[in-house]
């Protein structure tokens, strides 16, 4: 793979969204380096398929009905609640 596969533009715009600030010498080495990886991933093409069902199981339990927590014994130890139900933080 050539060395051209990411582009220094590239790496930046990838930075930005991950808000994370580069200097040019990181832009240089981080093209480096996903250049790397992506030629890692083309080796996975020469890997040769294997034609065979996979003997599947499986593992899981049937569900059963159960009784569970009445509303007072669940918001027992909740740090806060509001209306019967838990209260987290606002997500903004």
């Amino acid at each position: 793979m050539s060395d051209d596969a990411v582009s220094p533009e590239e790496v930046r715009h990838v930075a930005e969204l991950a808000r994370v600030d580069l200097d040019d010498d990181e832009v240089d080495q981080f093209t480096r380096q996903f250049a790397d990886i992506l030629e890692y991933f083309e080796t996975l093409d020469e890997v040769p398929e294997v034609d065979r069902d996979a003997d599947l199981t499986n593992v899981m339990r049937p569900d059963e009905e159960r009784d569970s927590l009445d509303r007072e014994a669940a918001l027992e130890n909740a740090s806060e609640t509001e209306d019967g139900r838990f209260k987290g933080p606002n997500v903004s």
